[in-house]
């Protein structure tokens, strides 16, 4: 079974990152309101960013690492470039305090350096791991 965590930015310009085993259903149930919380009151959203991973916990592991990042990170994450992400997560590493309260920060380390930069253009972008 295939995991995917992903990126979605809302009507306000901010973003939200979860992970799923069914991305176009869960996709679907953000566009439509049907999950409470963040993205309830800023649709539409739209994807900009998926990668698949083999297990639950490495794509959460993916999720949870990306909520901490600052949206510089996510941006460059988004746009596919690898290079700025690794400048960001680098200047990133001296600071101590999570960006957000969950206590998750850094790059490089652990299931997260899997993290693959593919921009998603108006569409669902499948990472060369998966088998079609």
């Amino acid at each position: 079974m295939t995991f995917w965590a992903y990126l979605l930015r809302c009507s306000d310009g901010s973003y939200y990152a979860g992970h799923t085993d069914n991305l176009e259903h869960r996709i679907g149930h953000h566009q439509n309101g049907l999950i409470a919380g963040y993205t309830q009151k800023r649709r539409p959203v739209t994807l900009v960013w998926s990668q698949d991973f083999p297990s639950r916990i490495e794509a959460l592991e993916a999720e949870r690492r990306i909520k901490g990042w600052t949206r510089a990170k996510k941006e460059a994450l988004i746009a596919g470039d690898w290079g700025r992400l690794s400048i960001l997560a680098r200047n990133h590493q001296d600071e101590r305090s999570p960006s957000t309260g969950s206590g998750r920060t850094g790059f490089g380390t652990g299931v997260a350096s899997s993290i693959r930069p593919e921009p998603v253009e108006g569409h669902v972008r499948h990472s060369p791991r998966q088998n079609d």
